[in-house]
């Protein structure tokens, strides 16, 4: 018989447990808990459940056969697992010599004024910001103010550049610079 399997899991202090895999032994069917602890989906009487969360030891829980009605609460208490790790120590240099030779060795600036220049020049600013990406406020602002005039010219025509001053300069100035000469 099906049964609507519904609870909590909690700690042995009665706090919920959020995030709990619950699982029906052999099978792909299972819940996972809320934030307050609480499950509940659909399983057949005699059913064996799995409960597993990280920090906490795993358990089952055997639906009984003998219910009466299509319903089944329970309350689930889990015990906590601590694991303890055993330390571990990182080092960039292989050995305490090698360190030191490269402690004694650094070379920093004079001050932090002098390391603030050298970060700031204004040939190196130009070539970053030439090299920058568009930001997300930028491409938003392109995107909004093509679709702006995309809706301004709906239905009509567009300019033509016919009274352009400036498409007449950049005109002449190629017909002079040879631009529309046949090339043989």
């Amino acid at each position: 018989m099906l049964v609507q399997f519904s609870g909590v899991v909690v700690t042995d202090s009665l706090l919920p447990v959020p995030f709990t895999n619950i699982l029906v032994k052999n099978t792909y069917r299972g819940t996972m808990t809320d934030v307050f602890g609480y499950f509940s989906f659909v399983a057949q009487e005699g059913d064996t459940i799995l409960f597993s969360a990280v920090g906490f030891q795993r358990s089952q829980y055997v639906i009984p056969d003998s219910l009466t009605e299509n319903k089944y609460s329970m309350i689930h208490v889990m015990n906590r697992d601590t694991v303890q790790l055993r330390e571990i120590a990182v080092y960039p240099w292989p050995s305490r010599e090698q360190f030191r030779e490269a402690f004694l060795n650094l070379r920093l600036p004079a001050d932090d004024y002098q390391l603030a220049m050298r970060n700031l020049s204004p040939a190196e600013m130009v070539q970053r910001m030439e090299n920058l990406p568009p930001d997300a406020y930028q491409s938003f602002r392109y995107q909004m103010q093509m679709d702006h005039t995309k809706l301004y010219w709906a239905g009509g025509t567009p300019p033509i550049n016919l009274f352009n001053p400036i498409a007449w300069a950049q005109f002449v100035q190629a017909w002079q610079n040879g631009a529309y000469k046949k090339k043989d």
